[in-house]
């Protein structure tokens, strides 16, 4: 399988664009016309410089209002072509894209339009070029890619073809197999693009939403298994449209790129393993279980300061690295490690930002299928030099050059804990009844949100949440989950727009750590509370008029509303039941512990969320970076 994607998917000039193109491992581009016209050297010298980073071009586009002119309209139409087919010769490619027109005067008509590219196909031929018609989801005369097919069978041409995109016949809602009954050697060219299920006019849709497949809510399987089953053995690619990737990192997008097209054909091997198909054998999705193990890195008065707060939070010191200056801390099966290494991966996250979590152990069915299905899909592999009798651990980087270590049973890797710590005796790791990481919270820039959620989907077999906005008196901010089909891996990823936000002060202020808070989670909330008190553990204040609102909004027990507010513990339900939670002030730069009691309910406390951040906004100094 081939793999390609336009220029205009991704930000930069065309030499940046180049440069991404190819390091993210793709075969060739869609060289958008604008791209070159901005670029000062000639056609051919881009052409050359496109091959120079060893990719080729798959498809010249676009050439648009061709079909259906009157005269004298249709013969300057055939000379604009003439002329792009110069331009083709000298880049050095052989297939053109035309798009179904919308021009005004255009006239309707399968047969007209068929003429017409029987007729653009004989000059195409004398000079040994192809052309591929596409009907734009908002053509004025075709807009469904039947109908173009129909118009590519009846022209009846060997170098007129037709060109199919994935938004175009989904965001129509038609049905994707209808493409099954083309024959794989007339489909000259397939583009993807995925996008949000959003209620809007098709181009303005098209322009500022599409993003990659596995990003949006679109049936990219679906549409691809129909491509492939017509024996297509062209190339995938991508043409992509959306405001925030215009000002984004662009090798990231290239990465983005890459890695949902290797996803997304994999998923179409596996839906219908009988196709032939040309693709990578991968291991299938790695199934997360629980969070095995957070790594924070810090170091002297901070590390002193994390262990205070770790013991306020029933935490107690379980063991010591056999090698290294490393403490695990322990309470029921959550492990909390602090690392205070001066060399190796923590101690430069330390030295960048302070006290922060650098590393998530994250428990799947097999940590050498989820490395090489990590790195296949352009996750950067992690390695650090190993100390005597230490455990080699798979591991790629993460959000903000954190790292994820994959962890599993078949291979013993679990045993790290034996193997390489040594217990402190006379440890009670009973607590204050927190039993488990519910969920970790990860912050980033809105724009890097769709990255991260592919990241994530395209490695480990989870659900993916829909985005909800969580409100901030500064701002808002955009929330999506990931989650194991057990839910026993919940990953809630916040995208921060402004730094007017506390998500995005946190950012600022840690230069983009990459953890902001650890959802700890409890069977009895308010024994938990009375435990965390005697400890001498601080509640974050929740204002008294959250407590007369929710009041006015529930029935409760009598009683219950007091209990609430004397440990400020917050509430919410939903149809599945209910929820309660209370949080930690912040730290480290705007870092946070919650603890949580789930009974039945399956959200995450939004409607809480705007009182919660209220409060620890109140926290904050006047100037709004320091904490008190």
């Amino acid at each position: 399988m081939k793999t390609s994607i336009a220029t205009v998917s991704i930000s930069g000039d065309l030499r940046e664009k180049l440069e991404a193109i190819a390091a993210a491992g793709f075969d060739g581009i869609e060289i958008f016309e604008q791209d070159f016209i901005a670029y000062d050297g000639s056609p051919r010298d881009v052409g050359n410089m496109i091959r120079d980073h060893g990719l080729e071009i798959s498809l010249f586009q676009p050439f648009r209002d061709f079909e259906g002119l009157p005269e004298p309209m249709r013969a300057k139409a055939f000379d604009r072509a003439e002329r792009k087919f110069d331009l083709m010769e000298e880049l050095g490619t052989d297939l053109v894209l035309v798009c179904s027109t919308v021009h005004p005067q255009s006239l309707g008509g399968i047969d007209r339009a068929a003429n017409d590219f029987h007729d653009l196909g004989e000059r195409a031929a004398k000079r040994g070029l192809r052309v591929g018609y596409e009907a734009l989801a908002w053509g004025t005369h075709v807009n469904d890619h039947r109908d173009a097919w129909e118009i590519v069978r009846r022209a009846d041409h060997p170098n007129i073809g037709l060109i199919v995109d994935s938004f175009h016949t989904l965001s129509r809602k038609l049905d994707p197999a209808s493409i099954r009954s083309v024959p794989g050697d007339k489909i000259f060219f397939v583009q993807m693009a995925d996008a949000p299920l959003i209620n809007m006019d098709l181009l303005y849709w098209s322009r500022h939403f599409r993003n990659m497949p596995g990003e949006g809510d679109l049936d990219m399987v679906g549409f691809m298994s129909a491509v492939m089953a017509t024996g297509y053995s062209g190339p995938v690619s991508l043409e992509i449209f959306n405001d925030y990737f215009r000002g984004a990192n662009t090798r990231q997008l290239a990465r983005d790129g890459y890695r949902s097209l290797v996803a997304l054909m994999d998923d179409v091997h596996r839906a219908e393993p009988d196709l032939k198909i040309d693709v990578p054998d991968l291991p299938a999705r790695a199934k997360p279980g629980d969070v095995s193990f957070v790594e924070f890195a810090s170091r002297g008065k901070e590390a002193e300061k994390l262990g205070t707060l770790l013991s306020t939070l029933g935490f107690s010191p379980a063991a010591n690295h056999r090698n290294k200056e490393i403490t695990l801390w322990q309470q029921g099966d959550i492990r909390l490690v602090v690392n205070e290494e001066r060399e190796g991966h923590a101690a430069h996250a330390f030295n960048a930002r302070g006290t922060t979590v650098c590393d998530l152990g994250l428990t799947v069915d097999s940590a050498k299928d989820a490395l090489t299905r990590a790195t296949a899909t352009g996750a950067e592999s992690f390695v650090q030099p190993l100390g005597v009798g230490e455990l080699e651990i798979p591991a790629v980087r993460g959000l903000s050059g954190s790292v994820l270590h994959f962890i599993d049973e078949t291979s013993g890797l679990e045993r790290v804990w034996e193997i390489e710590f040594e217990p402190i005796e006379n440890t009670d790791l009973r607590g204050a009844g927190l039993e488990r990481i519910d969920h970790v919270a990860q912050t980033m820039s809105y724009e890097d949100m769709l990255s991260w959620t592919l990241f994530y989907t395209s490695i480990f077999d989870v659900n993916k949440s829909p985005m909800v906005d969580v409100i901030d008196p500064d701002g808002l901010v955009r929330s999506q989950v990931i989650s194991g089909r057990d839910n026993k891996l919940r990953i809630t990823l916040n995208g921060a727009d402004t730094h007017r936000t506390l998500a995005g002060r946190f950012l600022a202020d840690t230069f983009g750590a990459s953890v902001q808070h650890l959802a700890l989670a409890t069977k009895d909330i308010f024994d938990t509370a009375d435990k965390l008190s005697e400890r001498g553990f601080e509640a974050l204040q929740i204002s008294p008029n959250y407590y007369a609102d929710l009041k006015a909004r529930f029935d409760f027990p009598p009683g219950l509303i007091e209990k609430m507010q004397a440990a400020n513990i917050l509430y919410d339900r939903d149809d599945k039941g209910e929820f309660f939670q209370m949080y930690s002030g912040s730290f480290a730069g705007g870092m946070f512990f919650e603890i949580l009691q789930r009974d039945g309910y399956a959200g995450y406390g939004a409607p809480n969320a705007p009182f919660r951040i209220a409060a620890q906004k109140r926290k904050l100094s006047p100037k709004g970076l320091p904490l008190r």
